[in-house]
């Protein structure tokens, strides 16, 4: 996994723990929602890089 892709992912999952939070500030379900998806998306995709990296080193 490069660092780039590894930032990307990473960034996404801090703005999904920003829209969340400003959902929950405001009192927006749609907004706490997508904050959540958001995170959940990034966390699967580090973890299917995660798995691309491991079938590479072998």
């Amino acid at each position: 996994m490069g660092w780039g892709e590894r930032f990307h992912h990473a960034a996404g999952k801090l703005h999904g723990k920003a829209t969340e939070a400003a959902g929950e500030a405001t009192g927006n379900d749609r907004l706490k929602a997508e904050g959540k998806s958001r995170q959940v998306r990034a966390d699967l995709k580090l973890a299917g890089e995660k798995i691309k990296g491991a079938f590479r080193k072998h």
